[in-house]
């Protein structure tokens, strides 16, 4: 097996490649003992510097949270400028309320084609997991805005269920050591892409005036919410089992990024499911 070792990666004896300068067995030609059989002649030895590569970065645990928190504080920064610029509800005209939706499309729109991009990558780019971040800023932000405007304080009681939820099922994971079979990482993947393909689908029927329901004030509305957010949360247990198997296979430190994307669709799933759900509760 190979070693990640890259001294051991590099060095001839361990790959095979190894040149011996001195005669076999150590004997000079003229039979005399060679004093030098092990290392070669004296007089051939170089001095120029080893040419071993410099030791790869590992991925741990603070690598995860630090990019974990850059990544989502330019959610939220940008979530909070997109608010800003919103406004208060009771000044919105006509032409602002359709720029706030036309933002949040938009955000949704590039975040959905960045987190494709992010997902099928094959090396992960910070560069594009933060400008999948700023995208759903502005779509969180926009989104946001008008749920207030509706129900005033439910995000931030949607904010605070996201932490509650995060925080729970991260000790849920330690505490109980749940381990995740490949079977489960598999169904929990086919239905969340099946709900991002219904997503899509019920966007592209409301252009034809066809209403699905999946985000609608019905009962396949709630359903569609609570399974979402059911599936958030298994996403974070996901999310943390990746960080645990990645931190203990000693992967390479690039792979936070992937850490912190992950962790971002997961709350930000959270948070848009638990904004509908609250707003079911508060609908008189």
């Amino acid at each position: 097996m190979r070693s990640n070792n890259p001294v051991f990666n590099r060095s001839e004896a361990f790959n095979g490649s190894s040149a011996r300068t001195q005669s076999p067995y150590g004997q000079s030609p003229y039979g005399q003992a060679d004093p030098y059989g092990q290392y070669g002649d004296p007089s051939q030895w170089g001095t120029g510097a080893p040419t071993q590569q410099a030791p790869v970065a590992r991925m741990t645990i603070d690598s995860v949270v630090q990019k974990t928190g850059i990544t989502l504080a330019v959610v939220i920064v940008t979530a909070m400028a997109t608010w800003l610029w919103a406004g208060d509800a009771s000044t919105w005209s006509a032409e602002k309320v359709g720029q706030i939706e036309m933002a949040a499309m938009a955000g949704c729109g590039l975040a959905f084609v960045l987190s494709l991009v992010n997902s099928f990558k094959r090396v992960v780019s910070p560069a594009l997991v933060l400008a999948f971040a700023a995208a759903e800023g502005v779509a969180l932000g926009a989104i946001s805005v008008f749920f207030e405007n509706m129900f005033p304080g439910i995000v931030t009681n949607a904010v605070l269920g996201t932490m509650a939820a995060f925080a729970g099922t991260l000790a849920a994971y330690k505490f109980f050591d749940i381990k995740l079979s490949d079977k489960f990482k598999r169904g929990v993947m086919a239905v969340v892409l099946g709900m991002v393909g219904l997503s899509v689908l019920s966007l592209v029927l409301s252009f034809a005036g066809i209403d699905m329901g999946l985000f609608g004030g019905g009962p396949i509305g709630f359903i569609f919410a609570v399974l979402g957010l059911v599936m958030g949360v298994f996403m974070l247990l996901m999310d943390f089992d990746f960080v645990e198997q990645g931190v203990a296979a000693g992967i390479e430190e690039r792979n936070s990024w992937t850490a912190a994307f992950a962790m971002t669709v997961s709350l930000v799933w959270i948070y848009t499911n638990l904004l509908r759900l609250l707003a079911f509760f508060q609908d008189d």
